[in-house]
């Protein structure tokens, strides 16, 4: 017999049971890109408007880096969209490729006939080519996603690419999007002039714990929510806090969540449901190291916590923690004894002071002593406000 976890996870003729039950019209929290859901935060509205910026002052070479899950394609297809009918795009994923696999596919998607394995005729083509459109003033703009991926041989190839111009003017925009590991080995000396070409560099960042409610809300109108809730408070504290502000893991978690509650006959998802789903997602419990192993062996996530960090049990054996500190909590510390309180000499009061100040003095310093009985009041009468004074 199913369990209620499995059976709100089914599908039915390729729609999510729980739409219905949440009045959806739509999935909310897809895992392809889609432009028409990007949520233009102030993060990718910022990397959109230095990309089109590059493109209209024809900057010839841009980047973008964003770490895994950003939704980095996505917002170059939103780009790529809203680029059509004013420019010449082609948009070039697959990067396991040789110089001229490169140039083929770059042809390819403009259009362009080529001579397939004649490079010397393919870049011809492509010249012809770029003349004719800056000829009507359309500009060509390559992006190439996943650049990470590109060995240094076809960077080379790629910088080369940006030679196609006449006086004053570029004929053909690249942009070059990866993950950190691209700035990683853009950084490499041997890759320097390809380096200094760059006039535009973009990044994402994760979201905050508003951005990431910001971004919830967002594809749950786009869904037909109409501002109906449909996770709680301290849900969505969690889940900005597990995901660490990245919007795959925010649909992944957002997902499971509401399967689950469908599930469960649950309209409004609650933290219990989140680290539920969380717990079922944590990757690391299930590898050969168990659930102690360090987060940092994997390379698809962002940071050194773990999601089970946030699920521990509180020492007094309470609820899981229902409000995660921001940014979130590292994991927990082997318990040990607390530290002795600093133990403070007693202060001496004025007498004592004085009486060990007048042994100290030679006969016949009274003037000396007045003055420091003088000091010594004015000073007790300043040490007066401090807790740790003597009374």
């Amino acid at each position: 017999m199913a369990t209620a976890k499995q059976t709100g996870r089914a599908k039915t003729d390729s729609s999510y049971m729980f739409l219905e039950y949440y009045s959806l019209y739509r999935h909310p929290f897809g895992v392809t890109p889609d432009p028409r859901s990007l949520h233009l935060s102030p993060t990718h509205r910022e990397a959109l408007a230095s990309l089109l910026y590059g493109i209209q002052t024809e900057r010839g070479f841009m980047a973008m880096i964003a770490p895994v899950g950003m939704g980095k394609t996505t917002l170059l297809h939103y780009l790529l969209e809203h680029l059509r009918g004013k420019a010449r795009t082609a948009f070039v994923f697959q990067t396991q490729s040789t110089p001229c696999e490169l140039l083929r596919r770059v042809l390819d998607d403009l259009g362009v006939g080529n001579e397939r394995d004649d490079v010397v005729r393919m870049h011809q083509q492509l010249n012809d080519f770029l003349v004719r459109e800056a000829a009507f003033r359309r500009p060509v703009v390559v992006v190439i996603d996943e650049a990470q991926n590109l060995s240094n041989e076809v960077l080379e190839s790629v910088r080369l690419l940006s030679n196609f111009e006449t006086n004053g003017l570029k004929l053909i925009q690249i942009i070059l999007a990866g993950q950190p590991a691209l700035a990683d080995k853009l950084a490499r000396p041997e890759l320097e002039q390809l380096r200094q070409r760059f006039a535009t560099v973009a990044r994402l960042r994760p979201f905050d714990r508003n951005e990431t409610e910001q971004y919830i809300n967002h594809r749950l109108s786009l869904a037909g929510a109409n501002g109906k809730q449909l996770f709680s408070g301290e849900a969505l504290a969690l889940i900005a806090a597990i995901s660490k502000g990245i919007p795959r893991m925010i649909n992944n978690l957002c997902f499971n969540a509401l399967s689950l509650g469908f599930a469960m006959r649950k309209r409004l998802i609650d933290g219990a449901i989140v680290r539920e789903v969380a717990a079922d997602l944590d990757i690391f419990s299930l590898g050969s190291g168990g659930p102690g192993r360090d987060a940092t062996h994997s390379e698809g996530m962002t940071s050194k916590t773990e999601p089970g960090a946030i699920l521990q049990k509180r020492p007094d054996g309470a609820a899981p923690y229902s409000h995660p500190e921001f940014p979130p909590v590292t994991a927990s510390l082997p318990k040990t004894d607390p530290p002795e309180p600093p133990r403070f000499k007693p202060v001496q009061s004025t007498h004592e002071k004085l009486e060990a100040l007048r042994k100290a003095l030679p006969n016949g310093s009274t003037d000396m002593l007045i003055r420091v009985q003088q000091a010594l009041d004015n000073l007790d009468r300043l040490g007066s406000k401090n807790p740790l004074a003597a009374s």
